[in-house]
């Protein structure tokens, strides 16, 4: 296991056709019973990035707690739309072999908000929940029309984006089947640093109450 501050992971490597992905798995060590996980995708920068000061891994950490394990993915190519979401299906793929993983959630920043929806899209017989931190719109706001019916979404937004403007998330909003929920949060950038206590506690939430509620109604 290594140690990122005080968020425990391990380093996995998974072996595809298309190269190998990079990726950190937080376990819960709860797998009694069938479990519950969370893939978190970053924007086009790639590497280990997190928005709102560190939200991954202590929503990683935080979780784990709760009986929910995580999985942060490693673009192989993070500017390349498609084999993000390749690289998402293969995180997928890899909480379905592992464990009895009944339900997943993906949470995706930036650019990685359009590559989350596809992912869902691709995977909806476990995907129950999105969410999007400062999605772009495009590959998001098409691709969210075609989430099965049920699969909730919560799409978060600051109202002073100077990368991706506030209208990105509307748009994506717009075009989702409910149950769904939009959070504009005011003076908020593109990162959301400056309400990051807000959107831990908002994604904190959504991703408890929608899972396990997935896994108890399956």
């Amino acid at each position: 296991m290594v140690l990122e501050d005080k968020y425990r992971y391990e380093l996995v490597k998974l072996d595809t056709e298309r190269g190998e992905i990079l990726c950190r798995y937080y376990s819960s060590n709860t797998h009694n019973s069938a479990s519950v996980s969370v893939i978190y995708v970053t924007g086009i920068g790639g590497g280990w990035g997190t928005p709102a000061l560190g939200l991954y891994p202590r929503l990683c950490g935080s979780l784990a707690r709760m009986g929910i394990d995580g999985l942060r993915v490693r673009y192989r190519h993070p500017t390349d739309l498609l084999e993000s979401v390749f690289d998402t299906l293969a995180g997928v793929a890899f909480l379905k072999e592992k464990h009895r993983t009944k339900a997943i959630g993906l949470v995706g920043h930036s650019f990685g908000g359009a590559v989350v929806i596809q992912a869902a899209v691709e995977s909806s017989d476990i995907v129950s929940t999105i969410v999007t931190l400062a999605t772009q719109s495009f590959g998001a706001a098409h691709e969210v029309s075609k989430l099965n019916q049920g699969t909730s979404a919560l799409m978060i937004h600051g109202t002073d984006d100077k990368v991706l403007p506030v209208c990105c998330s509307e748009q994506v909003y717009q075009k989702a089947h409910e149950p769904k929920q939009i959070v504009l949060c005011e003076g908020a950038g593109h990162g959301l640093d400056e309400v990051s206590e807000e959107v831990y506690e908002l994604v904190y939430g959504w991703l408890v109450n929608n899972l396990f509620l997935s896994r108890d109604t399956s």
